[in-house]
């Protein structure tokens, strides 16, 4: 199946990198590239994209806006991160949003072109810092009753992955497979989007 990505970034020259990037890719198609989000979220819905690759910091409406507004148009998109630097707080925030992933734009090029494949084949990978971070959130946020609980398995692997264990270390102290492992990061993915920080305020206010 050939994946169908858009792209949004504000400096054409990376722009294009990243266009010829995707469409060099045997097994993807770049639908459409835009400058802002404003732009894509005018249009990419409507295009049938499975992924996007997102810029977290763009001109007007940042990337992790963008993120929250176009998952709401089109809840199919596995959208991509990509980041300058290892922000550990944007990046967080944008997997709030509704990110699947992220990666570093100066990453390699197999990198950029697997973390979509692994955000649209179910995948969500994460690192030891972010893990850290949804460590402090739901440790922040854990007794509210808007926020469903973590499993004893999922908080079992999310602490693992917070001090710094790779997959496979997390499969073999947890006699798990390392798919298994994916699967529960991938839960917790979607249990720190859906009860993320704004719809917790929404639903204290009512609304």
């Amino acid at each position: 199946m050939t994946l169908r990505v858009g792209i949004v970034e504000d400096v054409e020259q990376l722009r294009v990198e990243f266009v010829h990037l995707v469409s060099a890719a045997s097994d993807m198609t770049c639908v459409g590239a835009f400058p802002n989000a404003e732009a894509a979220l005018a249009a990419l819905p409507a295009l049938s994209a499975d992924a996007v690759l997102m810029d977290v910091n763009l001109p007007g409406m940042n990337g992790i806006e963008c993120v929250r507004r176009l998952i709401k148009q089109a809840p199919q998109l596995h959208v991509v991160m990509l980041t300058a630097f290892d922000d550990a707080d944007s990046i967080f925030e944008s997997l709030q949003a509704g990110a699947t992933g992220y990666v570093l734009k100066r990453a390699p090029v197999d990198q950029i072109l697997g973390a979509v494949r692994e955000a649209c084949s179910g995948g969500a990978p994460m690192s030891g810092s972010i893990a850290r971070k949804v460590v402090q959130f739901f440790n922040r946020r854990g007794r509210a009753p808007e926020i469903e609980a973590l499993s004893e398995r999922e908080l079992a692997v999310l602490t693992a992955l917070s001090k710094g264990q790779q997959y496979k270390e997390i499969a073999d102290t947890l006699a798990i497979s390392i798919n298994t492992v994916r699967k529960h990061i991938k839960s917790i993915y979607e249990k720190l989007q859906v009860n993320s920080r704004a719809d917790a305020v929404k639903k204290l206010g009512g609304s």
